[in-house]
């Protein structure tokens, strides 16, 4: 039987982390019309440290952790996983660009290094885009591929690592629930 990629676990953690946001939290609250929603900005109200607080919470519930001493060395491992993930670019390849020719500026190649899905860009994966798009030789491309591939190893690595240090810490049950969530392989 084949493990699921790090898609698979990727889509399965997104479709968690949706389920636990309220419907209230997603429509637009009474009165406020188009012109308040673009006031506010392209992201509105959200706030990434809220949610991250909300995704923490509802994966404490969900695994049914109740001690506090318990939750801060579980919580730390699932954080250093979601960061391996970040930086692996969820099996993708971290420097992946969505909806668009090479080159373009927007949400999905943000300035900072940051691309599709949040993933953090590679410094080997921003070479190779740059070797591709000055058509670079043979012997330049093949040189920056071999250097992305072991970055992107590398990272592969540490996410097992950090998966395998949150077991570690695991039930079985949580293991099971922390699994069919995508936090573990």
């Amino acid at each position: 039987m084949k493990a699921p990629s790090l898609r698979t676990g990727l889509l399965a953690l997104v479709a968690a982390t949706l389920a636990f946001v309220p419907a209230t939290s997603l429509a637009q609250a009474p009165g406020r019309d188009r012109q308040d929603q673009q006031d506010r900005g392209p992201r509105g109200n959200f706030d990434p440290a809220q949610f991250q607080q909300r995704l923490m919470d509802n994966l404490r519930e969900r695994l049914g952790v109740t001690d506090d001493a318990e939750w801060k060395i579980i919580s730390e491992r699932i954080q250093k996983v979601m960061e391996a993930r970040r930086t692996t670019g969820f099996g993708m390849g971290a420097g992946l660009r969505f909806g668009g020719p090479p080159g373009r500026a927007g949400a999905d190649n943000a300035p900072g290094g940051r691309r599709g899905f949040g993933a953090a860009a590679l410094p080997e994966a921003e070479a190779l885009q740059r070797a591709i798009e000055s058509k670079a030789s043979k012997e330049e491309l093949k040189a920056a591929m071999a250097k992305y591939r072991e970055a992107r190893e590398a990272n592969q690595a540490k996410l097992r690592q950090a998966q395998e240090d949150l077991r570690k810490v695991l039930t079985l049950e949580q293991e099971a629930i922390a699994l069919q969530m995508g936090l573990v392989d």
